[in-house]
């Protein structure tokens, strides 16, 4: 019997600029507790679209993400905290 197809998580810093992804966990203990609210005001949670629009100049930090029809600036480090699945073309 096959095992069910596992699509492949990355890191949200990793998402290459203009494909959409759909957020599978957020590490938030690797987060500070201010750090992890304000990604959840912006309303950053497991099964949300993401879509990286913008990296910055200087070590591409900070990223301009799309959620849901909102764009807010993170850093790279706060990125890599978020694992999601690229979504099919």
């Amino acid at each position: 019997m096959n095992a069910p197809f596992q699509p492949e998580m990355i890191s949200l810093d990793q998402l290459k600029v203009g494909t959409k992804a759909r957020v599978a966990s957020i590490e938030w203990e690797r987060l500070e507790e201010g750090e992890a609210c304000r990604l959840q005001n912006f309303g950053f949670d497991e099964g949300v679209a993401v879509e990286p629009m913008h990296l910055g100049p200087f070590g591409r930090d900070p990223i301009a993400i799309r959620v849901g029809r909102m764009t807010v600036a993170i850093r790279r480090k706060h990125a890599v905290a978020i694992r999601v699945v690229p979504l099919g073309r």
